[in-house]
């Protein structure tokens, strides 16, 4: 029987964890050690694909820039940028004597040959981040020339983020496609070991460009996929941080005066993604017909959902950019739910009810909570969302090769409002997973990257709001909240937006 959504609560079963127990409370103060809500895909900076992923990175990669809590974007690597008059061309300047953790400078050279990796290397994630860029030049030993086939307003957000990596070129060539297995960058910390599902051990890098504001000697990421496991061995000492605390646990984190929790708006969304046309499953279920989508987007209550799973801490949405943000298109506001207009569009598209719908969703219990109150409320207009549980790395490569219909999916979101979009929606693009493929967003979305500001931009992204609110693959349901928990002994610790852990300048008492 599918439960009613309107009475659905999130419940948690605690598991013992031998392995973190088992761990020296005397390592505390040198051994920081993060709980992570899933284990990460390859640490490889051109094949990642993953959020959490992302979260080691910040340790292990430097970028050539960052972002600050203002989301000001400011040099990491790097230490200045300048663009051209016609936009085609970027002159970074680098920073000097940085060493990656093989003790290789860390150089124009080994930028050029990053990018020129991130671009051309098989199965690259980075490619359509860096697509507009043709020629990289190194100028002299600190300062790199991007030449652009066209002007590319995007560009320097994306090098704050993995495209932005740079990794050992002498290490990247010993070890071809198994980097990584062994990342070597110029990060703060360097790899020591992983074993998949259990850990990832990092140890500080001695020669980092920046080590006077690094405080750990050692950084111990662990994925537990049981939130409440998670919140239990932080409270007991043996973690010092857990990322994506769930909303349902602020109250308790908040009461416990050994706890602190930093809270900020997050540029995420979790959204929905539909087969539309990635191989057979396309040519079912929710890729039958636009109106089929439509129906389904009139089947859910955003706000209810929100109530019921996040006890109301997140923020309901349609588009790729939360409310909040200046892009964000007011003139397609969130929609209200109409269960009888949604039964009329399956009937003209000739659905015959109850239609069943391979529900893929990431093995974690605030998405499955979400998923049981979807399929609680779709199963009131006349869908059969069957909830299908996937470990997370399992998934993305689940969709990647087109096998599900639905696919409950969080991306961690970026600065610029392309790095939401144009993967997603553009043709071919690699996390395009609906396999929507419309000529006419593909140029709007290159319009958007041609122009600069605010002024000149939205307009743009307001006409494919408008096409993917009729037609798109991805059906937007809210945005959350970085809820990061932490022992009270951590001091220095800031959380930005984007969800990331960054360890500079953080120290136990």
């Amino acid at each position: 029987m599918t439960p009613n959504w309107k009475t659905l609560l999130l419940t948690g079963c605690l598991v013992a964890s031998a392995g973190l127990f088992g761990m020296d409370a005397a390592s505390a103060q040198t051994n920081f050690k993060i709980g992570l809500a899933e284990d990460p895909d390859v640490l490889d900076p051109s094949l990642a694909r993953s959020y959490v992923g992302r979260i080691v990175f910040a340790s292990l990669c430097d970028k050539l820039f960052d972002i600050d809590d203002k989301l000001n974007i400011v040099p990491q690597l790097a230490l200045s940028s300048t663009v051209s008059a016609d936009g085609k061309e970027m002159i970074i300047k680098l920073r000097p004597d940085v060493k990656f953790h093989d003790g290789e400078p860390m150089d124009a050279e080994a930028v050029r040959f990053s990018l020129d990796r991130h671009l051309n290397m098989p199965g690259s994630f980075r490619k359509p981040e860096l697509g507009a860029v043709s020629d990289i030049v190194v100028v002299d030993p600190l300062t790199v020339k991007l030449v652009l086939k066209a002007p590319f307003s995007p560009l320097l957000a994306q090098l704050t983020d993995r495209a932005g990596m740079i990794v050992s070129p002498k290490a990247a060539k010993e070890a071809g496609d198994k980097f990584g297995q062994k990342p070597v960058c110029a990060g703060p910390f360097k790899f020591v070991e992983r074993i998949q599902q259990d850990r990832i051990v990092l140890e500080k890098f001695a020669d980092y460009w920046n080590k006077s504001n690094i405080h750990f000697d050692k950084v111990t990421f662990t994925p537990i996929a049981d939130s409440t496991v998670r919140l239990a061995n932080l409270r007991s000492g043996q973690l010092d941080l857990i990322e994506r605390t769930p909303a349902t646990d602020i109250k308790e984190i908040k009461a416990n005066p050994k706890l602190r929790l930093s809270s900020v708006v997050s540029l995420a969304y979790t959204g929905i993604t539909m087969n539309i046309a990635n191989k057979e499953a396309g040519k079912t279920g929710l890729g039958l017909d636009p109106r089929v989508r439509q129906a389904l987007n009139l089947a859910i209550d955003r706000s209810a959902i929100n109530e019921v799973v996040f006890n109301g801490e997140f923020m309901p949405g349609n588009q790729w950019i939360n409310p909040e943000n200046p892009y964000y298109q007011k003139a397609f506001p969130v929609t209200g739910r109409d269960v009888n207009k949604a039964k009329e569009l399956l009937k003209a598209a000739g659905v015959k009810t109850p239609l069943a719908i391979d529900f893929m969703v990431p093995n974690n219990p605030e998405a499955r909570s979400v998923a049981e109150v979807i399929q609680s409320m779709a199963a009131e207009v006349g869908f059969e969302f069957k909830i299908r549980v996937t470990e997370f790395a399992t998934s993305l490569t689940q969709a990647e090769q087109g096998n599900y219909q639905a696919y409950l999916l969080n991306w961690s979101g970026r600065t610029d409002p392309d790095g939401n979009s144009y993967s997603f929606h553009a043709c071919g693009q690699p996390l395009n997973y609906t396999g929507y493929c419309n000529k006419d967003v593909d140029a709007l979305l290159a319009e958007a990257r041609s122009k600069n500001g605010l002024a000149e931009r939205k307009p743009v992204y307001e006409k494919i709001t408008k096409i993917m609110q009729e037609e798109g693959g991805v059906l937007y349901l809210f945005h959350s909240k970085v809820l990061v928990a932490h022992s009270d002994k951590l001091e220095g610790y800031k959380q930005l937006a984007d969800g990331l852990i960054r360890l500079t300048g953080a120290k136990l008492k």
